[in-house]
């Protein structure tokens, strides 16, 4: 069997990792890892959680001058030795963490930058010397044009999930970073994908790169270890569904995949208010909300993570069982991402596809893309015995783990108690008519009606019945109230 050891890497990195239990390279690892040592510029292309991180990040790391090299005072003090890219904030951390944990022995300084954040503590950081980089294209640019982060003294650089910076508009900015770069560095890019703006983007500004493939096409690029269903499901019923999977037999750690922002607060929220311990993660929360939210989900302090695509990409955390999609991803490499959080390095997962009525189309254009034998998913809902047979969920379970709050009846107080009326005020003062017109001295005590013409005076102060006329249906005045008919 074949060790990082057998494969020319540092000792000092060797032991980092297997103080971390990690020993045996994956296959894109050990596919590149000969060739990236060397210097070479290479095109590594791989599904996703198949342990690319460390297929770049052991040679950034191992090329770099460690401070405890004799050649470490030729160097620039200060500026970074390597650059790496990566297209969002998440995935920025999860390769920092990676190089933190194989470069611990090697006292290289790692520093991410990405927006969201302030500037001082980066800026600092870079003011008192950084050797690795890692950030998002846009923080990088603005540091670079406020002359705060140098580039000029880069020996690698990385691109680092490429064809999502392409989905993302990122290849222009990606492109003025590789311009502030020597052209003498060494240049890696790992994608899942190969689109055409890819391979341009390569021809341009890599020098004969050599192209490694772990799998044989795109099209089976899915993990073979996760086990795939595909439910056609009504939209209200999936909160249900999705409480009664949380109890299956098999689960562990789930993440949950919504098209929008506003979905994915929803659905967390419904989920917590289920019993399950639910967070949200979208682009509309804080940085050190979403930071906050990750570490509890590789703390197993949280079941359940309901992120957007973007937010999620990156998301490298063991222990996640289940991935599902609460809403039909847009294309089939959304799909193959969003399903590559789960069966990472080697362990099985499930991913369960919820499909709309709306979205069949779509779905069976996914499915034709992936050659995947789900053209016609079943219509499924939280009761039918075929989701409870094939999820592992036991007879009877319910979508929830807590009882729902009751909800207050109208008129009740908190304390359930009848709410009482304010008796009405029958000496209040009015000021106006109801015509809006000011009421002289604002009297309290109604009018008294003027006596009808003949009818006997009473005591002075003395309450007088008031007479009411009504009309007759054909238009005519009735006799008031009390008083004769004509004859």
């Amino acid at each position: 069997m074949t060790t990082f050891r057998d494969l020319g890497v540092h000792p000092e990195i060797c032991d980092s990792l297997e103080r971390a239990g990690i020993t045996t390279p994956f296959a894109i690892q050990e596919m590149t890892l000969s060739v990236a040592l060397m210097g070479t510029d290479l095109i590594g292309q791989a599904r996703t959680g198949t342990g690319k991180t460390l297929a770049f990040g052991i040679p950034v790391l191992q090329r770099s001058v460690s401070p405890k090299d004799p050649d470490y005072s030729e160097i620039p003090q200060g500026k970074p030795q390597a650059l790496i890219v990566a297209p969002t904030r998440e995935l920025a951390l999860q390769v920092s963490s990676d190089l933190e944990v194989a470069g611990a022995d090697r006292d290289l300084r790692v520093l991410t930058i990405y927006g969201g954040v302030g500037y001082d503590v980066q800026t600092d950081a870079l003011e008192a010397g950084v050797d690795v980089v890692v950030g998002t294209p846009g923080r990088l640019i603005d540091l670079a044009n406020r002359k705060v982060l140098d580039l000029s003294h880069v020996h690698a650089l990385v691109l680092d999930e490429a064809d999502e910076m392409l989905d993302l508009g990122f290849l222009p900015d990606v492109e003025r970073l590789l311009s502030l770069t020597p052209e003498t560095r060494q240049t890696m890019l790992f994608s899942a994908t190969m689109p055409a703006a890819i391979v341009s983007l390569a021809r341009t500004h890599m020098r004969h790169p050599m192209n490694i493939r772990a799998e044989s096409s795109y099209e089976n690029a899915t993990v073979p270890a996760t086990a795939q269903f595909v439910y056609q499901a009504h939209d209200l019923d999936k909160p249900e569904m999705i409480g009664r999977i949380l109890q299956s037999e098999t689960i562990e750690k789930m993440v949950v995949f919504t098209r929008t922002k506003r979905q994915a607060q929803r659905v967390a929220e419904d989920l917590q208010e289920r019993g399950f311990k639910a967070a949200p993660l979208h682009g509309d929360m804080a940085q050190v909300a979403r930071e906050k939210a990750l570490n509890k989900f590789r703390e197993d302090k949280l079941q359940v993570l309901v992120a957007t695509d973007v937010a999620a990409r990156g998301i490298d955390v063991r222990g996640v069982s289940h991935v599902i999609n609460y809403t039909c991803p847009e294309d089939d490499k959304t799909y193959v991402h969003r399903i590559g959080r789960t069966g990472r390095a080697g362990a099985s997962g499930i991913a369960i596809t919820f499909v709309d009525w709306a979205d069949l189309a779509r779905w069976k254009m996914i499915n034709k893309a992936l050659d995947l034998p789900f053209e016609e998913p079943v219509e499924t809902y939280s009761s039918s015995e075929h989701l409870f047979h094939e999820q592992g969920i036991a007879p009877g379970t319910k979508g929830r783990v807590v009882d729902p709050a009751p909800v207050a009846p109208k008129n009740r107080s908190k304390d359930d108690k009848p709410r009482e009326r304010a008796p009405r005020n029958r000496e209040r003062t009015r000021t106006r008519t109801r015509g809006g017109s000011t009421v002289e001295g604002g009297e309290s005590t109604p009018k008294q009606a003027p006596a009808a013409e003949g009818a006997p005076a009473g005591a002075e102060g003395e309450d007088k019945p008031r007479r009411r006329r009504r009309r007759r249906s054909g238009g005519g005045s009735a006799p008031a109230q009390g008083a004769p008919a004509d004859a």
